[in-house]
């Protein structure tokens, strides 16, 4: 197996689970996360993968959420993923942040295993 199509694979994921987030795509998140996932959110609160997926299904107060400055470190069978967002706060005024995604290669695909948002 060669790098590149795991590189191009993780791209396009990592840029639906950004797309999932601004969409409140439950279903997405649903077929891409590992049961075991565990998301830290912006404010310090952890989720397990239940927890996560009720929050995305209220939707995301922050809106047109995009990514850039996306890395993607390939670790074998392992994916580190670090990128910046920009969006628009609920009072309309852009705001930015960071994230951390961690991805394991699992018999079924790429599974998101845990993920970290910060925001400024």
């Amino acid at each position: 197996m060669t790098q590149s199509p795991h590189l191009a694979t993780l791209q396009e994921l990592n840029h639906h689970y950004v797309r999932s987030v601004d969409r409140a795509d439950v279903a997405w998140f649903d077929r891409h996360l590992a049961d075991d996932f565990v998301n830290i959110n912006p404010d310090g609160t952890r989720l397990d993968r239940a927890a996560f997926l009720a929050q995305i299904g209220r939707g995301s107060t922050v809106k047109d959420i995009r990514e850039h400055d996306v890395q993607v470190r390939l670790l074998g069978d392992f994916a580190i993923i670090h990128a910046r967002t920009a969006y628009a706060r609920p009072d309309g005024t852009q705001g930015a942040g960071w994230y951390t995604d961690d991805w394991q290669l699992r018999p079924e695909g790429w599974r998101c295993v845990s993920a970290h948002v910060s925001r400024s």
